[in-house]
């Protein structure tokens, strides 16, 4: 069964109605974009959801694996103290291959039952009508590219040996510096680094996105690269269709959806 739906996912909390409200009509392509996503990955009925995420226990030189028996979603820090998920977490999958894992790449395992908003948002928008599905938050490591995608190869043994339908779902946002209002500023480098992993990603060039210029990506001020590349791990030598859904930048930050469907 092993692998059945790969995909990235932004991790905007104003996606989330009770957040968004006015702003809602701004992510309009988002928005469809994910919930065409969501219904795709409904139907498919995945086991385990592996989402990888930039926001949540980072360990400098280590990937970090969050295997809580359960988990709770919640957007109190947006404000949001109505909205609130729980989902159940998938303990046997990377315990039972922690030493393979640990033999190619460093691994940190820990038990936060609370999400950040870079699980949250992508589990909200895609999963939260899956009521059977288990999940694994990871938070990648600050190593170079190279570990980054080492990683995710390692992932996707474990994944292609597995007998279960398993999803995986990068989560982050491109450039932060799209706009003169954007978070990090202004700065053109913005646009040139997002153009450049859109268009690697449509050509399946998963060196390119590894050997993507590191000042060009420092000004660019992005949190999505270090996800999408363990994504590109798992799919090493996977037959796969990449499908840009949608991208948009309303608010200065570049929101990508894209489905690598499996061929």
């Amino acid at each position: 069964m092993s692998l059945i739906f790969a995909a990235v996912a932004p991790h905007p909390p104003i996606l989330i109605p009770t957040i968004g409200k006015d702003n809602l009509d701004k992510i309009e392509k988002t928005s469809a974009a994910l919930a065409e996503l969501e219904k795709f990955l409904y139907h498919l009925q995945p086991d385990i959801l592996i989402i990888i995420s930039p926001h949540g226990q980072i360990t400098p030189e280590a990937f970090t694996i969050n295997l809580a028996e359960e988990f709770e979603i919640n957007f109190q820090h947006f404000g949001d103290f109505a909205t609130k998920l729980e989902a159940k977490g998938e303990m046997i999958l990377l315990s039972a291959n922690k030493e393979k894992l640990s033999a190619k790449s460093p691994i940190n395992i820990i038990s936060q039952p609370e999400l950040d908003h870079g699980v949250g948002v992508p589990f909200w928008a895609l999963a939260r009508n899956l009521k059977e599905t288990k999940l694994i938050p990871i938070t990648f490591s600050l190593l170079d590219s190279q570990a980054q995608l080492e990683f995710g190869k390692s992932l996707k043994e474990i994944i292609v040996g597995s007998d279960k339908r398993i999803a995986v779902v990068a989560s982050g946002d491109l450039s932060h510096c799209l706009t003169e209002n954007a978070p990090a500023g202004f700065n053109p480098s913005g646009k040139e680094f997002d153009e450049k992993l859109i268009n690697l990603l449509k050509n399946r060039d998963t060196q390119g996105v590894v050997n993507l210029d590191a000042e060009l990506i420092d000004r660019a001020a992005e949190c999505g690269r270090r996800s999408i590349l363990i994504l590109l791990g798992v799919l090493n030598n996977v037959n796969f269709n990449p499908q840009i859904l949608s991208y948009e930048a309303p608010f200065g930050v570049g929101y990508l959806v894209a489905n690598f469907q499996l061929e």
